[in-house]
Formats: structure tokens, C-alpha cells, sequence
């Protein structure tokens, strides 16, 4: 039959709660760890879900590398895609015009138009497919840029009340400056140019992208920033995009100085490195929480030594050796944080798995929204619960507990049974 150790035994014999001081402590030791083991579980799984969503955002809209020319527009580009095709790593080539235009909706005479400044994606639709996952974004109408079609983001058709079936006037800036010259010079208002049809509505859920981006054919775009046959460059997918730097360095070296290479990490560098940046500063500064519960439990264990004194002396006088004194207070430290990360584990598990329904259960009653998809970018807060960070916060929260109670069960294990019974 098992038995515990008589150390375990009366270590569990002390923390059973008693209406004491000593035992407040405790519970306050153990809502300590719990709040601190949950609170890093919870913010660490959320920069991670950040991180992560951030770069599967990234890497569906825009692709892994790529070549423009520096100051001038890219002419022949079909040769050059052909040759960027056949390197090794490579997906996909499609060729794209990015740029700012001006926007004016076209509804009922009753009714103000409305504009906004949004930038414009011209992309060839026979290609795109190969460099994005945009034509599988498309959650009404259809991803059709033929004629004077175009598809915009959810965010901007929310903003402009648009929908499938609605049109828009395009123009780029060279021609709203145009436009404003001329008008200046003779006083007479030109026409706008032809009508665009809203065919679809992609929703990427990047905000960024949803409220600030107009897709249309690579033709109409090379006639709004009259390009002719040219293109303001090359979209490139690879098999890996973690690869982009490598390959980057290989076109580099083959195209020479003509052409300007740059990865979809070069371009998100800032936010990518600011949120790798962030989660390190709060997964340290976060841990204090845990330092200061492990400060709990060391008064605690303070209190008990005192409290325990002639126990001591008495197992000290029946042939109890320092270390199996030392024992149980470490013992009692070890259930302490054990409890404590338990709980801490499952309450932040439980949090982030309804953090969304919070968020909307405190937008409905309170009316405040925590978490603006305007500012953060996301529509629902991303988490992402990696299983070596948990690992890592439950078992360093762990170890600071035991650390909590070496010195107090230090000085148990050196107190002499005489001077422990002295004064009883």
C-alpha cells in the first residue's frame, strides 16, 4: 500500500485552512500565482495570435518579393517575368500597378456623392491567382475586373455604401492635377471619366487592406497612370516565404543594380519587429506578477516557521534530519504553486477561448469597443496558445514558487531542538 512521506503529509496537514492568518496568506499566495500564470498565458497568446494572423494577412494580400525599377516605370516585363519564372523557388509572377487614386460614388441624383483617396491594385486576373490568395477573398459577387469592373474591400464598401452592382469614378492624381489645372485656367468643369462597376467585395480581415484597397485590370490601371505597355512592377511568389531573403539575394545578384529587389519582410519590418519587440517586454514585465505572489508565499512561509517552531523542535527531538524539516516547508511551497498554476492555466485557457464574446459582451453593455478594428487592424482579436510558451510560463511560475520557500525552509531545517522548545 503507497504511503506519502511524512513530509508531504504534514506540509498538506499545515496549508488545510484553519480561519488563520496563515492561511489568508496562502490563499492570497495561490490567487497570486493563478492571476499571474493567466494574465501571461492570455497576453502571450495574443501577441502570438497577433504575429501570426499579421503574417497570414500579409502573405495573402501581397506577395513574398518584389522587382520594380527604381524612379521609372518596368518596361518589357513579360521577358523579365518569363526569367524570374524559371528561377529556382519560384511559384508565381503576375504583374501589378499600385498607386493613390481619388474615388466619387455615383448615386441618386438626391443623393451627396461620396469620396475617398484609397489606393488603387491594378493586376492582371489570368495571374493574380498565382501571387495572392485575393480571388478566394471575394465574399460577395465575383473577382471579375473584365471591361470596367472592379472589386473592393469590405471595410471601403462599408464606408462608400457600395454594393455589388453599384459604380464608382476613378481618378488617378495625375489626373485630378490635370483636372484642377484646367479647370483653373478656364473655368469650365470636365467631365469624369468613365464609370467603374463594382463586381465584387473581398474581405481579407486586415482592415488596412479591407478599407484602403480598389482592385481593377492591369489594363485600366496602365490608362489611369498612362503607362502605355509598362507596369510599376512584378509580383513574385515562392514555395516558402521564409526563403524571400535568399532569393532576394539571388535576383540581386543576377539582375545587378537595374532593378530593386525587396521581400514582404522588408516592407513589414517595422510592425513585425515592434510586435517580436512587444511580447518580450510584456512576457518580462508581466512575470513580476508571479514574483510578487512568490513574495506572498515567502512571508507565508516566514509566518509558519514561526507558528511551527515547537513542531519543529519536536520532530527535531524524535530524530527528524535538517533536510526533512527543510522538506516540508518546500513541500507546501511545491502545493502552493502547483494549485496556483493550475488554476492559472485554466482560468487563461478559459479566457482565451471566449475573448471574443467577452469583447462583444462589453461592447453591448458598456458600449466602449475594447478592441477597434481602426486601430488594431484585426476584426477579432487573434490568439495563438503555443504550447512551449505555456510550457515555459507554467513551469518557470512553478519554479519561483520553490524558490519562494528555500529560505524559509532553510532556516526551519538549522533551528536546534533545544532553542526550538525553549520557549514553549
Amino acid at each position: 500500500m503507497f504511503r506519502l512521506p511524512f513530509e508531504f503529509f504534514l506540509a498538506l496537514r499545515y496549508l488545510q485552512p484553519k480561519r488563520t492568518f496563515v492561511s489568508i496568506i496562502t490563499l492570497i499566495s495561490v490567487l497570486g500565482v493563478a492571476l499571474g500564470v493567466a494574465v501571461l498565458i492570455i497576453v502571450i497568446s495574443v501577441m502570438s495570435g497577433f504575429d501570426h494572423d499579421l503574417r497570414e494577412k500579409i502573405l495573402g494580400f501581397n506577395a513574398h518579393i518584389t522587382i520594380t525599377q527604381a524612379g521609372n516605370s518596368l518596361a518589357k516585363y513579360s521577358a523579365l517575368a518569363g526569367v524570374v519564372s524559371r528561377s529556382k523557388n519560384v511559384k508565381g509572377v503576375s504583374p501589378f500597378v499600385l498607386g493613390p487614386i481619388m474615388v466619387k460614388t455615383e448615386g441618386p441624383t438626391n443623393v451627396a456623392p461620396l469620396v475617398d483617396a484609397p489606393m488603387l491594385r491594378g493586376v492582371d486576373p489570368d495571374t493574380e491567382g498565382n501571387v495572392s490568395q485575393l480571388p478566394k477573398q471575394v465574399v460577395e459577387g465575383e473577382f471579375s475586373l473584365s471591361g470596367h469592373g472592379i472589386v473592393v474591400g469590405s471595410g471601403l464598401a462599408e464606408g462608400l455604401h457600395l454594393r455589388v452592382g453599384d459604380h464608382l469614378s476613378i481618378l488617378s492624381m495625375g489626373e485630378f492635377q490635370r483636372l484642377m489645372k484646367t479647370h483653373n485656367q478656364s473655368g469650365d468643369v470636365q467631365s469624369m471619366p468613365d464609370d467603374y462597376e463594382v463586381r465584387g467585395i473581398f474581405n481579407t480581415g486586415y482592415f488596412e487592406y479591407d478599407s484602403r484597397v480598389i482592385v481593377i485590370s492591369l489594363e485600366n490601371a496602365q490608362d489611369l497612370y498612362d503607362l502605355g505597355d509598362n507596369v510599376h512592377g512584378l509580383f513574385v511568389m515562392l514555395d516558402d516565404p521564409y526563403n524571400a531573403p535568399a532569393v532576394k539575394k539571388q535576383m540581386e545578384k543576377a539582375f545587378g543594380t537595374s532593378y530593386v529587389v525587396s521581400t514582404w519582410m522588408d516592407q513589414n519590418s517595422g510592425i513585425l519587429n515592434a510586435l517580436v519587440v512587444e511580447k518580450n517586454v510584456m512576457f518580462y514585465l508581466l512575470f513580476f506578477i508571479v514574483l510578487v505572489a512568490a513574495l506572498c508565499i515567502l512571508s507565508a512561509q516566514v509566518t509558519f516557521v514561526v507558528q511551527k517552531t515547537r513542531e519543529i523542535g519536536m520532530l527535531k527531538a524524535l530524530g527528524a534530519s535538517n533536510l526533512q524539516v527543510s522538506a516540508i516547508f518546500l513541500a507546501q511551497s511545491a502545493v502552493i504553486g502547483v494549485i496556483g498554476v493550475a488554476v492559472g492555466y485554466g482560468l487563461g485557457m478559459l479566457a482565451i477561448h471566449y475573448r471574443n464574446e467577452f469583447l462583444e459582451f462589453m461592447r453591448r453593455t458598456t458600449g466602449w469597443e475594447l478592441f477597434p478594428a481602426s486601430v488594431y487592424q484585426f476584426n477579432e482579436l487573434p490568439a495563438l496558445v503555443t504550447p512551449s510558451d505555456v510550457a515555459i510560463i507554467c513551469v518557470s511560475s512553478f519554479l519561483i514558487c520553490i524558490f519562494g520557500g528555500v529560505l524559509p525552509a532553510m532556516w526551519a531545517g538549522s533551528l536546534r531542538p533545544v532553542e526550538a522548545l525553549r520557549h514553549e
